[in-house]
């Protein structure tokens, strides 16, 4: 094996957070609050973090708020911990030139969502995604969630990419399938890492063969969700199921109205940075802020 992939992908093993991006109440992007998340989740004990995912509104941040977005997260890490960065497109030339002309210094890999809106076939999404092997400077993470984009890619398609392109180094799966993820982990080789695209399927990816999270939970309680996936990695499944189900209430009120927007308000009550998405996401309800207050309130207490 190659050694220098063995690093790289040892770096994403466990916890990764995908960050928001605060805004001030005018829709501007609040630099400061962002700082206060990425001390934060450092300080909880996260592995890696996730600049320009989906949870950062990434669609609705032009380009030059999303140069300044990974230039500051790679400032303030400061080499702390490993960082990847969201670069996906439904356009595969547009998708290219911006991989081979953006400044990726700081970062140690590319996730790279499945076009969306196109719904191609799996020959398409093969095709599009070699494309993006030839173009990107870094490795690549792939990221299949068939909710956001209409289209599943494959276990045999991730396999296909794998056996053809030494970029591909793991895949962030969010199809919520355990068997699909068992059927990927066993289909590719060791180098190769899947990490759950949902906190709430931490524990049950583990198990399967895959190797942590890329984390919504994690901003709120990121020691919390090191500790449940330290546990699963470890084999001490019972341990990890616990604190899992533990967070669940609170794990399923993030997604009730949406993400951001669940995750947001919750950092807003906990005095983070404040609820404010944009458009065409709306702020949380007063109904999920209440639900959020009494069960942070109910976790809190017990612990």
């Amino acid at each position: 094996m190659n050694n220098d992939k063995m690093k790289i992908t040892d770096k994403f093993k466990g916890v990764g957070i995908a960050l928001i991006t605060p805004m001030q109440e005018n829709g501007s992007i609040d630099f400061a609050a962002l700082a206060r998340v990425i001390e934060r989740v450092i300080e909880g004990g996260v592995d890696y973090l996730l600049a320009l995912g989906t949870t950062s509104e990434n669609p609705t941040l032009s380009a030059d708020e999303r140069v300044a977005v990974m230039k500051f997260i790679r400032q303030r890490v400061a080499g702390r911990v490993a960082l990847m960065v969201g670069v996906g497109g439904n356009c595969t030339q547009s998708l290219t030139d911006t991989l081979r002309s953006w400044d990726f210094t700081g970062y140690d890999a590319i996730l790279s969502v499945n076009p969306y809106y196109n719904k191609p076939n799996q020959e398409g999404l093969y095709r599009h995604f070699m494309a993006v092997a030839e173009a990107s400077p870094l490795p690549i993470v792939l990221y299949n969630i068939p909710g956001r984009t209409g289209v599943n890619m494959t276990p045999e398609t991730v396999a296909r990419l794998v056996a053809s392109s030494d970029k591909f180094i793991g895949i962030k799966e969010a199809s919520g399938n355990v068997e699909q993820m068992q059927r990927i982990c066993e289909s590719t080789n060791g180098d190769f890492f899947l990490t759950s695209g949902d906190d709430g399927l931490t524990v049950e990816a583990v198990r399967r063969g895959g190797v942590g999270v890329l984390s919504v939970l994690g901003h709120l309680y990121p020691a919390q969700v090191k500790q449940l996936t330290d546990a699963a990695n470890e084999g001490r499944y019972e341990e990890a199921e616990q604190i899992l189900n533990e967070l669940m209430p609170i794990t399923d009120s993030l997604f009730e109205e949406g993400n951001p927007v669940g995750i947001k308000t919750a950092l807003s009550i906990k005095g983070v940075c404040g609820a404010t998405v944009r458009l065409p996401l709306a702020e949380g309800s007063e109904a999920l802020r209440e639900k959020q207050i009494r069960l942070i309130a109910e976790y809190e207490t017990s612990k």
